[in-house]
């Protein structure tokens, strides 16, 4: 395994890091929970110390349980635990003492003593950044005073020069982002400044929200020179920036564990500025594609933009919405005519999408590229 400094700590992490979201969901609904923690056993195992999970990860919130359950077998100081807390998100946590509440529970369901990195999760924008920090900085200090937080660090999706801002607070030893070869564009300048601050960059959804292998043809030019499959070469694409701390990969098997383990095997770490370079002209064009984050699926009209979105993909990679509405999602691109252009999808979304626009294209039945 190969290993990295989590920015300016002392603490050396696994370039691949365990994404505990994805947790098998049949396992989890037959009680089978013990077989979902063999696999971030075998991950601890093959050298994979940080472990990044959140309190409504995998089915029924099982994925601090099921991390607790596999972790408590191995050291302490063996492995990194990485969780996250919201204002409001969870039960209970709309005051700053349910908030507390909340943390406690992750220590207990994770059995540990502290989190090495806690996160303000889920910031959308500056204002979003704003609110949270006000609700919980605080908490996450005290709670640090007292040993339960070793570093408090904050995910988000905003894009480059807004990450920035909160970068330059000096507030944060690191920060988690959604980087993958979908939206390395999108945020160069905030992985960067982050780097220069001697901050830790942990990075999610390298695969794209699985749309990089299941379009493997597309993203072929990412294995040249390499005896990679694609998935592979997207993990070591985003471990091999020299900003990017760690590449979450999110394991339900064994074999997906070995396949990203093999993906950082002599890895050789390059500046941001010189893989955006070397990748421009390469390639499909698809920073403006949806990465099936689903924060958008909160229409009041009851649209499933999500569907629609990922539907919309595919013309971007060159095929048919409707045939993806069609057999894929069961949906019919009529149901995108009910959108009222409220734009509360386009504030929530995490690649700053024109969705609103794409679901007149849908409803209408006209290829945007025709447009």
């Amino acid at each position: 395994m190969y290993y990295k400094n989590y920015g300016n700590t002392e603490m050396k992490v696994s370039a691949i890091g365990f994404g505990c979201m994805r947790y098998d969901d049949e396992d989890i609904k037959k009680g089978q929970l013990e077989k979902c923690a063999e696999v971030a056993l075998y991950a601890h195992e093959k050298g994979i110390n940080y472990f990044d999970t959140a309190p409504l990860y995998s089915y029924d919130n099982k994925s601090e349980i099921i991390t607790g359950m596999a972790l408590s077998q191995v050291k302490r100081d063996s492995y990194y635990i990485s969780t996250k807390g919201n204002f409001g998100t969870c039960e209970g946590t709309q005051t700053k003492d349910g908030f507390r509440r909340r943390l406690e529970t992750s220590l207990k369901q994770l059995k540990v003593d502290y989190i090495d990195f806690y996160h303000l999760w889920c910031i959308m924008n500056l204002d979003g950044f704003q609110r949270l920090y006000d609700a919980m900085y605080e908490v996450c200090e005290e709670a640090k005073a007292e040993g339960l937080i070793r570093n408090i660090v904050f995910s988000s999706h905003m894009p480059g020069e807004q990450l920035e801002k909160v970068i330059e607070t000096d507030k944060f030893k690191g920060m988690l982002i959604g980087y993958n070869a979908l939206n390395y564009r999108f945020r160069q300048n905030g992985i960067s400044t982050a780097y220069e601050k001697g901050m830790g960059v942990v990075a999610m959804n390298p695969l794209g929200g699985g749309l990089i292998p299941d379009n493997a043809d597309k993203f072929a030019y990412l294995t040249e020179g390499t005896n990679f499959n694609v998935a592979q070469a997207a993990l070591r694409f985003v471990a091999s920036h020299r900003e990017i701390t760690v590449a979450l990969a999110g394991c339900k098997t064994k074999a997906h564990v070995d396949d990203a383990c093999l993906s950082v095997e002599n890895l050789v770490e390059k500046p941001a500025v010189e893989i955006c370079k070397e990748y421009e002209n390469t390639g499909e064009s698809i920073n403006d594609m949806c990465t099936g984050c689903n924060y958008c699926d909160k229409c009041p009209a009851g649209i499933q933009i999500p569907k629609y979105m990922d539907a919309y993909n595919m013309v971007l990679l060159g095929g048919s919405f409707m045939n993806r509405l069609a057999w894929h999602w069961d949906v019919t691109a009529d149901g995108a005519g009910d959108c009222t252009r409220c734009g509360l999808c386009e504030g929530l979304c995490t690649q700053h999408l024109n969705i609103m626009d794409r679901l007149t294209h849908i409803s209408n039945k006209v290829d945007p590229k025709a447009v």
